[in-house]
């Protein structure tokens, strides 16, 4: 089983945020724990709406690195314990959130970007998605923005 592990580099890059990643390879990296396999990353990934290639993008930044492949655990990483699933959730939908307002809304989304770093809590997120997607509807039209909300809600699921 072939696995990653954030390197020292990426362990502080998910604190102190110096190369400025975009939100869905950041909340890739957040999810490389040692643990899940490159399979289950790439599924992340694709949920996550992360360029094909985020994990490439992250070993050749430095971030990440292969681990040993014998399911062992990972090192111990001063970012916290490995994500549960409600922090996975959160990940996710934060992230189809953010990639929501920068391909649709763009400029005009700032102040709706900054409600969404805001939010510190799934059920947050969730009571600002119907925003979100009315937002949407409005730079696009109306039924547009209600598939995209009914999307994202089967995303995380």
């Amino acid at each position: 089983m072939t696995t990653y592990v954030k390197t020292d580099i990426g362990r502080s890059e998910v604190s102190q945020r110096q190369h400025k990643l975009p939100p869905a390879v950041r909340s890739l990296l957040l999810l490389i724990d040692g643990q899940r396999d490159v399979a289950t990353l790439r599924h992340f990934a694709l949920s996550l709406h992360a360029p094909g290639d985020a994990i490439e993008q992250l070993q050749q930044l430095g971030l990440i690195a292969l681990g040993s492949g014998k399911g062992e655990a990972a090192p111990a990483d001063p970012a916290g314990p490995a994500p549960t699933d409600a922090a996975i959730r959160y990940i996710t939908l934060s992230g189809l959130m953010s990639e929501g307002v920068r391909a649709y809304l763009g400029m005009r989304g700032f102040m709706m970007q900054l409600r969404i770093e805001r939010c510190g809590s799934i059920d947050e997120l969730l009571a600002l998605l119907p925003d979100l997607a009315a937002a949407i509807g409005k730079a696009r039209s109306r039924e547009f923005g209600a598939q995209w909300e009914s999307i994202v809600r089967s995303s995380i699921a």
